[in-house]
């Protein structure tokens, strides 16, 4: 019976990373195709073909994203803006989901960079995010001894804090910012295939003996 346990949890193990994305991929796309499909109904009526709310809404925002690299369209933004910049809740979501889109944005990524935080004379270190090099126009306590602000997210994404240390205490590795939030995300578990041990070693049930 041992050998059957064995088999299914490895089985189970082997699996379960692909149903789940599969399923929370399944979730996302039918709840886009409900949303698109109840806004264009008035326009298309009872005509729906499986999928067509995920291509109207991939069409729409590539439509969006081509407007907006317009050059007359930055001038237009800050209209468009106005009324999420200026009630005050409002305004304090939307600028931080503003700030934080624009940080993972491939057209403002120049100072994106993954390093080491490690402070002198401690042998701890931890991965961050530089999201800034320069404190220029922060409050001028933030700007003595030359800081740089570094993100540290937290396992499984459930949050993070951001330092300002100095920037002697940061190295920077050979890393993507997507594979470093990846990696967060799954509290560093995962290993590149290359680095990956042989697959009996790994095993979480043992080699069946």
């Amino acid at each position: 019976m041992k050998p059957l346990y064995q088999y299914f949890f490895r089985g189970l193990f082997a699996i379960l990373p692909v149903a789940l994305t599969v399923y929370v991929l399944f979730l996302f796309a039918s709840w886009i195709d409900a949303i698109v499909i109840s806004v264009v109904s008035p326009l298309i009526g009872d005509f729906y073909i499986p999928g067509l709310g995920i291509a109207l809404g991939v069409g729409l925002i590539i439509g969006i994203g081509f407007v907006i690299s317009q050059p007359q369209a930055a001038r237009l933004m800050p209209w468009v803006e106005l009324p999420f910049t200026n009630v005050p809740v409002v305004k304090s979501i939307y600028s931080s989901l503003k700030s934080f889109a624009d940080f993972f944005s491939t057209q403002k990524n120049d100072g994106q960079q993954v390093v080491i935080l490690r402070k002198p004379g401690q042998e701890l270190s931890i991965v961050g995010l530089v999201t800034r090099q320069s404190m220029h126009g922060l409050p001028a306590g933030l700007a003595q001894g030359d800081p740089v602000a570094v993100y540290l997210p937290m396992g499984y994404m459930i949050g993070g804090y951001t330092v300002f240390v100095p920037r002697s205490w940061i190295e920077p590795i050979e890393m993507s910012v997507e594979e470093a939030m990846r990696s967060t995300l799954m509290a560093w578990m995962a290993a590149k295939p290359a680095d990956a041990p042989a697959a009996q070693d790994q095993a979480p049930w043992g080699n069946g003996a």
